[in-house]
C-alpha cells in the first residue's frame, strides 16, 4: 500500500501564468498504482483532473498504454459535467475527437436498458471515453480504466467495486474518487483495507484546508476575475463552513461521520488473550529517584535477573522480534511490547512489561537488557512524543537508526497505522496476554475525527491506554524488513548471556548507608 503524500507547495511564479493543475491535482496524475482511491473534500476539482488523465489514456494508442475509460456517476449531470470536462481537454490536447454522442447501456445485469450513455470517441486510437448516467450492474467482459465518481453515494458500491477490479487482471485501472459518507460505508472501508494491507492500493487525501492552501481559491479567483487576497480567502473560507454547519466536517475535513464509540470489541481482543503470556509490572516510589547510581542500577539489574532473564532465555533463536514501547514517567506508564514473529505470521508477544514511576535511566537499563539478549532483533518503533525522545534517542544510537524508529505519534500516524492492527485482530494474526488492565487499554481506542487513537481525557486508574500503543508500535516496527548489519566478530562466546553484565560487587561495599541499612 502507498499513502500519497498531498502537501505540496501552494505558491507558483507570479511572474508567470499559473500551472493549470494544482500541487494536489497532479499528485493525484502522478501516481499510476492500478487501484487509486482519492478521500476528498467537496469541490476541490479533482474529477476536472481526473478527465484530463482520460483524455490522455484514451488518446494514445494500445502500444503507448492506451485504452477505454469508463466513468461510472450516480446520477446524470454527474456524467454531463465530466464528459464537457473531457471534450474541453480534448481540445485543449489537440486530440482529435468525435463529438459527444447519447446513446443506452445495453448490458446492464439488471436488465435495465434505459441507462444513459455520454461517449467520445478517438478515431485515431480507436479508444473511447463513455459516461455513464447511473450504476450499471455490470462491467465484466470490459477492458479499460473504470473511474467511480462519488463512490461513497453508489448504492451497491461492494457489487460495484467487485465487478470493476476483476478489470485489474487484464492490465486495467481503477479510479475511485469520494467524499465520505459515513464511517461503515464500503467507500470507507476500502480505504482501511488498503491501509491495513488487505488490498494493495494507493490512497490520497485532500481536505477543504489543503486544497485551500494550495491555491484552490486563487484559482476560483483566476476564474471569476476577482483579485486575491489573504482576507478574502479567509471570508470565503468562513463562508463556506458556514454553509456546510455540522456536516463540515466529512464535507469538508474528509472525516467520515458516525465514528464514536470503542474502535475493538471486546470479545474480539478476548479471542485474541493468551493465559501463558505474562505481564511484568514494576513500580518504584519517589524516593527510588534518589538513590546512589550504583545501587539503582544494582536494583534494577536484580530485578531483570529474576523476571526478565527468564523470559529471554526462553526465546527461540530462530525468529524474528519487533518492539513497541509507549513512553511514561510519572502520570502515565511505559509500556515494552516485544511481538515474535512466526512461522505461521502470527505476530505473538512473549511477555509485555510495564513501569510505572521508574527513573529514565533505569528505563534505559531494563530496555537494554532485553535487547542486548534478543537473539534476532527485527526493528522496534518507540514513542519519541515529549518526554519520550530521549529514550528513544539513546537507543536508535545504541542499536542503530536503521532499526529502532523514533515516532512522533500524530494524527496521521494514527490514521496509517491503526488499520493495520484492527486487521490483525480480525485475521487472528496477533495474540497478547490475558491481562484486564490491557483489555481495557486496547478498549480506550475510540474513533475520533473518522481515525482511531487514545482519547486524551481517558485516563483511568493511572493509564492513558498506555499497552495500546505499544501494541501498536510493535506491529507498525514488525513490518520493517531486517536490516544487514556489517561488523567485525569479537571472539566467539559460548552464549548471548556471556559478559554482558559487570560484576559490581567491589563497589557495593563501599556505598553509604542510612541508619536502617537502606541505600
Amino acid at each position: 500500500m502507498t499513502d500519497v503524500p498531498v502537501r505540496l507547495p501552494a505558491t507558483h511564479d507570479t511572474d508567470g501564468p499559473p500551472p493549470v493543475l494544482l500541487p494536489y491535482q497532479q499528485a493525484w496524475i502522478a501516481d499510476d498504482s492500478p487501484l487509486k482511491v482519492s478521500e476528498k473534500s467537496r469541490r476541490t476539482g479533482l474529477t476536472w483532473a481526473e478527465a484530463s488523465d482520460d483524455v490522455l489514456t484514451a488518446a494514445a494508442a494500445k502500444g503507448a498504454g492506451g485504452m477505454n475509460v469508463y466513468y461510472i456517476g450516480y446520477n446524470q449531470d454527474m456524467a454531463i459535467e465530466y464528459i464537457e470536462a473531457c471534450a474541453m481537454w480534448s481540445r485543449a490536447f489537440n486530440h482529435a475527437a468525435s463529438q459527444v454522442e447519447e446513446g443506452l447501456w445495453e448490458e446492464d445485469g439488471d436488465g435495465d436498458k434505459h441507462i444513459k450513455t455520454f461517449t467520445i470517441k478517438f478515431p485515431d486510437s480507436g479508444h473511447r471515453i463513455v459516461a455513464l448516467s447511473s450504476r450499471p450492474a455490470n462491467l465484466r467482459g470490459k477492458q479499460g480504466v473504470v473511474v467511480i465518481d462519488e463512490a461513497a453515494f453508489h448504492d451497491k458500491l461492494g457489487e460495484l467495486l467487485k465487478a470493476a477490479l476483476a478489470l485489474l487482471i487484464w492490465g486495467g485501472r481503477v479510479r475511485v474518487i469520494s467524499t465520505h459518507n459515513g464511517e461503515q460505508n464500503p467507500f470507507n472501508q476500502l480505504i482501511n483495507d488498503i491501509r491495513a494491507g488487505r488490498r494493495k492500493g494507493s490512497v490520497q487525501r485532500i481536505t477543504f484546508q489543503e486544497a485551500v492552501a494550495q491555491g484552490l481559491y486563487r484559482r476560483v479567483c483566476l476564474r471569476l476575475g476577482k483579485p486575491w487576497s489573504e482576507q478574502a480567502e479567509a471570508d470565503w473560507m468562513a463562508e463556506v463552513y458556514d454553509f456546510y454547519g455540522d456536516a463540515a466536517s466529512e464535507e469538508l475535513d474528509a472525516i467520515p461521520a458516525e465514528g464514536s464509540g470503542n474502535w475493538l470489541p471486546r470479545t474480539l481482543i478476548e479471542a485474541r488473550c493468551r493465559r501463558d503470556i505474562p505481564v511484568l509490572r514494576l513500580t518504584k516510589d519517589d524516593a527510588f529517584k534518589g538513590w546512589h547510581t550504583a545501587a539503582r542500577e544494582a536494583e534494577i539489574r536484580d530485578w531483570c535477573e529474576a523476571h526478565l532473564k527468564p523470559l529471554l532465555v526462553a526465546l527461540p533463536e530462530d525468529l524474528w522480534l519487533a518492539f513497541g514501547e509507549d513512553f511514561g514517567r510519572t502520570a502515565d506508564l511505559t509500556v515494552i511490547a516485544p511481538l515474535l514473529i512466526g512461522r505461521d505470521l502470527v505476530r505473538r508477544a512473549p511477555f509485555v512489561v510495564e513501569l510505572s514511576n521508574v527513573p529514565f535511566e533505569q528505563q534505559r537499563q531494563i530496555l537494554a537488557y532485553i535487547l542486548d539478549r534478543v537473539p534476532r532483533l527485527q526493528a522496534g518503533a518507540m514513542d519519541a512524543t515529549g518526554n519520550g525522545a530521549y529514550l528513544a534517542e539513546v537507543t536508535a544510537q545504541r542499536y542503530g537508526g536503521h532499526r529502532i524508529e523514533e515516532v512522533k505519534l500524530s494524527e496521521g500516524w494514527y490514521r496509517e497505522n491503526m488499520p493495520p492492527l484492527k486487521a490483525a485482530f480480525e485475521d487472528g494474526a496477533l495474540e497478547i496476554p490475558a491481562d484486564s488492565l490491557i483489555v481495557d487499554d486496547l478498549r480506550a481506542i475510540q474513533v475520533i475525527n473518522g481515525v482511531a487513537r487514545i482519547p486524551n481525557n481517558s485516563r483511568q486508574n493511572g493509564r492513558h491506554g498506555d499497552a495500546a500503543i505499544a501494541l501498536a508500535l510493535a506491529f507498525y516496527a514488525r513490518r520493517q524488513d531486517p536490516a544487514p548489519i556489517e561488523y567485525t566478530p569479537a571472539p566467539v562466546k559460548t552464549s548471548r548471556w556471556d559478559a554482558v553484565e559487570t560484576d559490581d560487587s567491589d563497589w557495593l561495599s563501599d556505598l553509604p548507608t542510612t541508619e536502617t541499612g537502606a541505600w
